[in-house]
């Protein structure tokens, strides 16, 4: 694993390098689970940056950064045979952690209203990343589900009562 790890990281830094970005990528957390592979996160160090490359970077509404772990989960798990594949999560200035924190408030707050209200809540506008966050976060639930409907990009999650 730690193989695919480094392959991560230095293919990162070569997109960095190719679009003209002066940061080099640290390796975060790393964590193993036998039966779904490794989750490692890759931090693009913004000491070198100013802030509107990191704003582009990071794109509107995450996008830019999105289609960045995408095309890295994509690209780097091809050909993996019987390896396990390395899920990985790009990092830049904080965004993930506060988007993390920012699905929790949108799942607990629709929640709190299909609890309330009985009517189901549709959340729009969510990555199919942050769409399978709020699932994780609302699955132990034992009074609501989560299911999404529609097709991309007009790919909605709905939020229900059991």
């Amino acid at each position: 694993m730690d193989e695919q790890v480094q392959r991560g990281k230095q293919w990162l830094e070569t997109l960095l390098k190719l679009m003209n970005i002066p940061a080099d990528v640290q390796l975060g957390r790393v964590e193993e689970n036998d039966k779904q592979g490794v989750s490692c996160w890759l931090t693009i160090d913004e000491a070198n940056l100013d802030q509107s490359q990191i704003n582009a970077l990071i794109g509107k509404k995450g996008d830019t950064i999105d289609a960045v772990q995408y095309l890295a989960n994509s690209l780097l798990n091809i050909g993996l045979g019987d390896s396990a594949p390395c899920f990985f999560t790009v990092e830049l200035n904080g965004y993930r952690i506060r988007r993390q924190a920012e699905l929790v408030a949108i799942a607990q707050s629709a929640a709190a209203r299909v609890r309330d209200t009985g009517i189901p809540e549709e959340i729009k506008y969510l990555s199919s990343v942050e769409r399978r966050q709020i699932h994780s976060i609302l699955e132990s639930s034992d009074d609501l589900t989560t299911e999404s409907q529609g097709n991309e990009p007009e790919r909605r999650l709905i939020v229900k009562l059991r």
